[in-house]
């Protein structure tokens, strides 16, 4: 350990679901300093994946915080009271593709940014895909996202490209192709 620690915090600001803290940090002297930390409910990624295992289904969406459009996994946060991760990643896959896994696996867990953000994200890979009779978009940002589906041959020339530039779906790609490949395990 680093015998850094956090040793006070006040909340600047709420919004709807993220808070911005100011924090009082301590290093291994006593001396202390401030940082700027987010916190975040959390969130979900899911890869969903083509019967065939050929391809997988994206989403395009706008992204306020950037002004445009990025390619991504579906995702989404983790904002309901108690919800298991597992749930909340069968609820976005349904909301925002209108598909429902089968079997979902959990690949890995990681932090988003923790830079600034304790924003931490599980990730699970989407088999044996069922479309459901109809989409349950939920928001109009849901609503308006275009499905794509992308042949995982084409996924490293997509990120060369810088058409897939997000980093949940980057790393949620690669982890989905290194357990279809029989390289990775899952996680419990």
């Amino acid at each position: 350990m680093s015998g850094f620690r956090v040793v006070e915090s006040a909340t600047r600001w709420r919004g709807a679901f993220l808070e911005a803290v100011d924090a009082q940090v301590a290093d291994v002297d006593g001396a202390t300093f401030q940082r700027d930390v987010i916190r975040h409910p959390g969130a979900v990624v899911v890869v969903p994946v083509t019967t065939d295992r050929e391809r997988v289904i994206l989403v395009r969406q706008f992204r306020a915080a950037i002004d445009g459009e990025l390619l991504e996994v579906p995702a989404g946060k983790r904002d309901v009271d108690g919800e298991p991760p597992e749930e909340t990643a069968r609820r976005e896959l349904e909301e925002e593709i209108g598909y429902r896994a089968g079997r979902l696996v959990k690949l890995c867990e990681f932090f988003n940014s923790p830079g600034f953000c304790d924003e931490y994200t599980h990730l699970y890979c989407a088999l044996d895909l069922e479309p459901l009779a109809e989409a349950h978009a939920v928001t109009a940002e849901e609503a308006a996202m275009t499905v794509e589906e992308v042949a995982f041959a084409e996924v490293d020339a997509l990120i060369e490209r810088r058409e897939i530039v997000d980093a949940k779906t980057i790393i949620g790609l690669m982890q989905t192709r290194r357990y279809l490949e029989g390289a990775a395990s899952p996680r419990g």
